[in-house]
């Protein structure tokens, strides 16, 4: 039986799967099969389609295509592979809609009329399965199931028994991409409060951890491969972890040059629960700077947090801004501040109102005069699923009623908020240090560094893209930067530990 695995990148609430980050997904069902399976990307299958896996590199006046970017070794025999293929796995599914620098997912719409002529068996597993959609505002696409053989979450969604065998067989699939890859390290799934009325997480999953050793040892084995980059991000938030500060303690021990060590989802109020801030303290010792927490706060509107049950409030999530803050401010090897908070909003929650904006901005504006720090903000129109008490009661009414007001908005958020608080965290002359060439815009190079949510430089002139590069600050647009070599392509395994 040969089978091959068709990832077509993931994002959920947790857990990325969008390069450059390599999601756990097609990882788990490589080590479940336990055999030599073949490893192929949406963007494989793309080139394959639509121009007979030739790739063309566009002119000094054209964008890197970004449809085709992400390439596995396979691509050039990806028709022998599929004309041999016996049972064809898609990973598929994005619940959290975002923008990606250098990778387009793939949607059901697309995958379908790509795979529907292909003599095999079919399975449909990851997200999509409880729906997908790559644009917020919107419902989860429709599609025909008669397409797939069957249709099945649970089928790989392995018990940690058996995921700590999988997880080590599944890092073989890293010998069949090319090009450097963020691991996505899953520690644990489900909410411990599991509320928030848009969520998928508590629908897919009870609260359940890994035991430490089990996830140590896949970072183990990907760092003697490698591999360099590391976010533990597949969990709802990282301070729930029992075993928080010796897992990190024990990573860099055991991966001595680590290059990049981050985290994702950090609930608010478990911070401030953390007794006397040890496992801030740790995250600041261990981790690699330019670490985000990603707060899942979505509305600062109290009628909004309590009309969605969501898991922070206005004066939970402020306090939580200042201790990592206080701990996390100074600025490390990289360039970047060591640990940060991020926000995430989200417009279309029931309740929301103009009222919702001005609270919002108030708190914000609180943040920034307070000389408080947040390396992100991260704003989006909900995307609505079957199974989540928000499609059960509400869906779009608030996203119809106030879509008008959207784009206003985020604008008043990126010009009043994230513009100014941009050049407090990288004042211009700041040596950003590793950043990797990712795509060209005409004549100009977008590069940023690995890690979570990364600041994307935009140099002038094309350099020669996957390659490490250091770059000095010298401007800022509304969430980005404008930057110039400081120094040629460096050793790409040189770290700055």
């Amino acid at each position: 039986m040969t089978y091959t695995i068709l990832d077509c990148y993931t994002d959920e609430p947790a857990g990325l799967g969008v390069p450059p980050y390599l999601g756990t997904y097609p990882r788990y069902i490589a080590g479940y099969l336990n055999e030599d399976v073949n490893y192929l990307t949406i963007d494989d299958l793309r080139l394959y389609k639509k121009n007979n896996s030739e790739v063309r590199h566009p002119k000094p006046s054209q964008k890197t295509n970004i449809t085709t970017y992400n390439l596995t070794i396979n691509y050039k025999n990806i028709n022998k592979i599929l004309e041999e293929t016996d049972v064809l796995i898609i990973v598929l599914g994005v619940h959290v809609p975002g923008k990606y620098l250098s990778a387009v997912p793939g949607t059901l719409n697309e995958v379908i009329p790509l795979i529907r002529d292909l003599k095999c068996k079919k399975i449909l597993t990851g997200p999509a399965v409880f729906g997908t959609q790559l644009y917020g505002g919107k419902f989860f696409e429709k599609y025909d199931k008669s397409i797939f053989d069957k249709v099945d979450y649970s089928m790989f969604n392995f018990k940690y028994d058996k995921v700590k065998d999988y997880a080590i067989g599944g890092v073989k699939i890293i010998k069949q991409i090319p090009d450097y890859r963020m691991i996505e390290i899953e520690t644990g799934h489900g909410c411990d409060i599991g509320k928030c009325s848009f969520c998928t997480e508590p629908i897919k999953n009870k609260v359940e951890f890994r035991d430490k050793e089990d996830v140590l040892k896949e970072v183990v084995e990907f760092y003697k491969l490698g591999c360099k980059y590391f976010r533990l991000g597949k969990q709802t938030c990282f301070y729930t972890l029992p075993y928080a500060i010796e897992l990190l303690k024990e990573i860099r021990e055991n991966c001595k040059d680590i290059r990049v060590l981050h985290l994702d989802n950090v609930n608010p109020v478990k911070v401030i629960m953390d007794k006397n801030h040890e496992i801030t303290k740790a995250i600041v010792k261990y981790c690699t700077s330019g670490n985000i927490a990603a707060f899942g706060v979505e509305s600062f509107d109290k009628e909004v947090c309590k009309e969605n049950t969501l898991n922070s409030s206005p004066n939970i999530a402020y306090e939580a801004v200042k201790i990592l803050n206080k701990y996390g401010a100074e600025r490390g090897e990289d360039g970047m501040p060591r640990f940060l908070p991020g926000i995430n909003i989200i417009f279309g929650l029931r309740g929301e109102s103009k009222k919702t904006h001005e609270e919002n901005m108030k708190w914000l504006k609180k943040i920034y005069n307070d000389g408080l720090m947040l390396r992100r903000i991260n704003i989006r129109q909900v995307a609505i699923f079957e199974g989540t008490s928000l499609f059960d009661e509400g869906k779009d009414k608030f996203l119809k009623k106030n879509k008008k007001y959207y784009w206003k908005w985020r604008n008043e958020i990126r010009q009043k908020i994230d513009w100014p608080m941009l050049q407090r965290i990288i004042p211009k002359g700041t040596v950003l240090r590793n950043c990797y060439a990712e795509i060209y815009d005409g004549n100009t190079t977008f590069c940023r560094q690995f890690g979570t949510y990364p600041l994307i430089v935009g140099v002038k002139g094309r350099l020669e893209l996957k390659k490490f590069y250091d770059l000095e600050i010298s401007g800022h647009m509304l969430r980005s930067l404008v930057g110039k070599v400081e120094v040629k392509e460096l050793d790409p395994i040189k770290t700055y530990v």
